[in-house]
């Protein structure tokens, strides 16, 4: 086996505690917040005291049966998280449940915050849902246009544990919350359940400057931790990388959380780009053992090409032929769906009929 070697060497992040108090006061710059300086100074003191001794999770619980050390003192959030995958997974997995599909809006704009109008890709994703709901599939709808609009919804950079070592890359993600550095409210531990209960997922989102939108990526970064993660943090007690390390070098199973669930995807633009998301976003899926619905339900295109954002909205609803490419993603993905689960294999986009034919 070769040997652990684990690299140090990056400058400190450690901030002084004037800083840390200058930071964290930037918080309340409200007038509403002046009256309450004496409050504020013991939360302060308080948030301090857990940034220096890095109580990173000061709520845990011994991991117990079923666990490779169950003396390990474990969080009790990332215990919530894992009971609530596993719910989903059962729900899932029972064949008496109404079939799920997970239609995802990937675009950030939304009328609630700056744009102060709705994006094209929520109404694509509202074409997209009745077709399911006609099919008789449950539909959970992902809106990470809330990321920008909501309060108290984050989705927290990936740290690339995996890239240490993937016995280091918990699943789920064990990164987060971490209380000591303010790093809370993450929604991923939500957002996974919705993965796993899924038997199709479809994905709507633009393009923005040929790449996906900032919350869409980090959706996509922090499901890494699916694709080969380790189900049981007490096996490296925690995040430590020589543990991780020798774990795998002594042969890693690379689990596939979310094998064999179909996808669609459905990506749209202004001038360029879709066709080089579209794939991106296939590929990613593909990687991830999960299971195309077929050439129809991978769609990309252009709504107003080169026209003025001004007049898109008009632009998709002069487009019938766009509108009904959507519906045929929805199809093939429910048509895949329901062939998976009835034992039959045939092309899921057969009968269907293109909008756009070449």
């Amino acid at each position: 086996m070769a040997q652990v070697d684990v690299r140090k060497g990056m400058p400190s992040v450690e901030l002084s505690r004037e800083e840390f108090e200058k930071r964290y006061r930037s918080r309340f710059a409200d007038p509403v917040f002046q009256p309450l300086q004496r409050e504020l100074d013991a939360i302060i003191a308080a948030a301090w005291d857990g940034y220096i001794n890095s109580r990173k999770a000061p709520v845990t619980r011994k991991a117990g049966p079923g666990f490779a050390d169950p003396s390990y003192d474990i969080s009790v959030d990332w215990i919530a998280a894992r009971e609530a995958i596993l719910a989903a997974q059962r729900r899932h997995d029972d064949a008496s449940e109404t079939p799920r599909i997970l239609l995802i809006n990937g675009s950030s704009r939304s009328d609630h915050t700056c744009p102060g109008e709705m994006s094209k890709t929520w109404r694509l994703v509202k074409i997209a849902e009745p077709v399911f709901q006609e099919m008789g599939f449950a539909v959970d709808i992902l809106d990470l246009s809330r990321l920008a609009s909501e309060f108290g919804k984050q989705i927290h950079p990936c740290k690339s544990c995996v890239s240490t070592s993937m016995a280091l890359c918990h699943w789920p993600c064990s990164c987060y919350p971490n209380y000591s550095l303010d790093q809370t409210d993450d929604w991923m531990n939500e957002i996974y359940p919705l993965w796993v209960a899924a038997h199709g997922i479809m994905i709507v989102a633009p393009v923005n400057w040929y790449h996906a939108p900032t919350g869409l990526k980090a959706m996509i970064d922090r499901l890494v931790c699916a694709d080969g993660g380790n189900p049981d943090p007490s096996s490296t007690h925690g995040k430590k990388p020589d543990e991780a390390k020798a774990l795998v070098l002594k042969g890693w199973p690379y689990p596939r959380h979310l094998a064999g669930r179909h996808f669609g995807v459905l990506v749209h633009g202004d001038s360029v780009g879709a066709e080089t998301l579209r794939r991106s976003l296939v590929d990613w899926l593909t990687d991830m053992s999960l299971i195309s619905a077929g050439g129809m339900a991978e769609a990309d295109g252009y709504i107003g090409y080169m026209e003025p954002y001004a007049t898109s909205h008009q632009a998709l609803d002069e487009d019938s032929a766009f509108q009904e490419n959507v519906r045929n993603v929805a199809r093939a993905l429910g048509k895949a769906v329901t062939l998976q689960r009835a034992g039959k294999y045939e092309d899921p986009g057969g009968g269907l009929v293109d909008p756009n034919p070449k």
